[in-house]
């Protein structure tokens, strides 16, 4: 069975808009998902990149087009200048990764629904209420966002080294378990088309 190490931050746009294409395909593969959400703005120094608000103008520039299409492309709803970016990603992070350990939910729909809470809905994942909803909303209890805070921050720091270590240098990122390397959303296909045996 095909393993699937998914690398993400729950303020990423581009995790956002990958949606939950992941469990589709890990789904239509019989693969299975490890959820390893990460501090990426702690990552960018280590592996070369930067905060949105440190790059160079053209890449802003360029990222102010990209996001609106990309979300056009998918018929997703996106707000560019959402009210609450950045905030405090690690207490949605914390919640995710005492969920996975709960068990109980869907996971994909509570990653996606912290997304979805910063990126449509104007929502700060940074606050209890928002976290308790989202987990609610995806079948967990709602009381995980109180729970194994330090694992929870313990599991966060250890999902950075590893990321770091294993090359990850951006969010989205999928590793499979042989060792393939895919980042970004708009290289879910070729995710798909590898566990087919086509790349």
């Amino acid at each position: 069975m095909a393993h699937i190490d998914y690398f993400f931050s729950t303020l990423s746009p581009y995790c956002y808009l990958a949606g939950t294409r992941l469990e589709e395909i890990a789904a239509r593969h019989g693969a299975t998902i490890t959820y390893k959400p990460f501090d990426l703005i702690a990552a960018f120094p280590r592996t070369g990149g930067l905060p949105v608000d440190q790059r160079h103008p053209s890449r802003t520039a360029y990222r102010a087009q990209e996001l609106p299409r990309q979300a056009k492309k998918r018929g997703m709803p996106l707000n560019f200048r959402p009210a609450h970016f950045p905030t405090n990603a690690a207490p949605s992070s914390y919640a995710i990764i005492a969920a996975q350990a709960a068990g109980g939910g869907d996971l994909g729909a509570l990653v996606h629904g912290i997304l979805r809470a910063v990126w449509v809905e104007d929502r700060d994942i940074a606050q209890d209420d928002v976290i308790r909803d989202c987990l609610t909303a995806a079948g967990f209890d709602p009381a995980l966002a109180d729970k194994g805070l330090l694992a929870g921050a313990e599991t966060y720091a250890a999902n950075l080294e590893e990321a770091v270590s294993r090359g990850v240098f951006g969010a989205p990122f999928y590793i499979t378990d042989d060792g393939q390397m895919f980042w970004g959303q708009d290289r879910l296909d070729d995710l798909d088309a590898y566990l087919a045996g086509e790349l």
